[in-house]
């Protein structure tokens, strides 16, 4: 069967705890720009992909979400991007620039919600 839906954008949402510091630090670290800002519910973009944020309904929902919400960002460049990333170690936790057998170069952080972020880009040789 023959389909013409294209999907165009495949967007993760993820629950936060606050708003602002949330939309602080994927902005401050890794440079999206917000494109609907609201207490309850924002949308981030960079490159034309995006990040939603909904506000947590209560503690209890982030206390499920913290440890257990993982995004992975493909990026070019990303020695680039990892030498500003590294500059903000005393704020977040990261794990250094390093190779994956699955052809990755990839660094790891956690955003203030303790959702992991995996920014990788395909090793070249």
């Amino acid at each position: 069967m023959a389909d013409a839906t294209v999907a165009k954008r495949i967007s993760p949402m993820l629950a936060v705890a606050d708003m602002e510091k949330t939309l602080a630090f994927y902005q401050e670290v890794l440079g999206f720009t917000p494109t609907m800002k609201s207490p309850e519910y924002s949308i981030i973009e960079r490159d034309n992909q995006t990040i939603h944020f909904q506000k947590a309904a209560s503690e209890e929902v982030m206390s499920c979400v913290r440890g257990h919400t993982e995004i992975y960002i493909e990026v070019s460049a990303i020695h680039s991007l990892w030498e500003h990333v590294k500059s903000f170690k005393s704020r977040y936790k990261i794990r250094d620039l390093f190779d994956r057998d699955y052809g990755m170069t990839e660094f790891h952080i956690s955003d203030p919600n303790d959702c992991l972020i995996f920014v990788g880009e395909a090793i070249t040789r």
